[in-house]
């Protein structure tokens, strides 16, 4: 297994530019692997945003749109967790994990961005993307029990990201949490063999503004449309190949989904997934 460090970035383009020309761009130049091998995707990992697998032109517009404040900067990449770098934007990080989870490969989540932790570009080198795991609102968010100055890194305490605001304990009674919405996410994953193999097929929907591909496997297929946008997009289907005589809806995101006659509005920055 090998990261597929150029697919990273090209799903932050993707989602800012609200056009799928990167995604496309990159899923084009990734060569074939071996069947016993695999990708690991990902959105963020512990260290930097690394920027080094994309032309110096589109490093500085990375930078320009996801790290306005030098501070953010580090090697060639950007210091900075998922949520802040979607603006704690609910829907856009619903998206990156449904881009994520369909996409081919095993996706790799970093520890806290399953409940939209923070950061701290303020402490040094890698530590801004480090802090403790927000477990509670007890003592050091219920990651340890020394003293706060013991800490290898100090709890996040910005308003929008302290423990009282995203901890575990808070999100993991909620139905509607996006601590229960990736799990569900990932247990639709699971139940579908179409997403465990490296079959990928993009799907025209004559509309740039989304990300829609097919995954197929032991004789199912599943069609993943994505809305990249921040406005509403109407697909009507009779304008592909795509007839949906006979489908079911494995999962959306974002609202509720308006499909009917062969027509269908996503909302902004909503998903769904179908098994046709």
């Amino acid at each position: 297994m090998g990261f597929h460090f150029p697919l990273m970035p090209r799903v932050f383009m993707s989602i800012r530019k609200e056009n799928r020309s990167p995604l496309a761009w990159v899923m084009g130049q990734t060569p074939d692997i071996p069947d016993n091998c695999q990708w690991c995707t990902f959105l963020r990992n512990h260290d930097e945003l690394t920027l080094e697998m994309v032309t110096d032109e589109d490093r500085q517009w990375m930078l320009q749109e996801y790290a306005p404040q030098p501070r953010m900067w580090l090697n060639l990449g950007i210091h900075r967790r998922l949520a802040p770098l979607l603006d704690n934007n609910r829907k856009k990080i619903e998206l990156a994990f449904s881009l994520l989870f369909t996409m081919p490969g095993s996706p790799v989540i970093y520890y806290g961005d399953e409940i939209g932790m923070g950061d701290n570009i303020w402490l040094e080198d890698r530590n801004s993307v480090r802090t403790p795991m927000q477990w509670d609102t007890t003592t050091n968010a219920g990651f340890s029990s020394p003293s706060v100055r013991d800490l290898y890194t100090p709890i996040i305490e910005s308003a929008a990201y302290k423990p009282e605001k995203v901890s575990v304990q808070d999100q993991i009674s909620d139905n509607d949490s996006l601590l229960n919405k990736i799990k569900y996410m990932i247990s639709v994953r699971k139940c579908h063999e179409a997403f465990c193999c490296n079959t990928f097929k993009w799907v025209d929907l004559k509309n740039d503004h989304t990300a829609s591909y097919n995954r197929e496997n032991g004789g199912e297929t599943i069609l993943i449309i994505n809305n990249l946008s921040s406005s509403e997009q109407t697909i009507n289907l009779n304008n592909t190949q795509i007839t949906l005589s006979n489908y079911s809806i494995l999962l959306y995101g974002n609202g509720s989904i308006n499909l009917k006659d062969q027509t269908l509005v996503l909302k902004p920055y909503q998903f769904i997934w179908m098994l046709i």
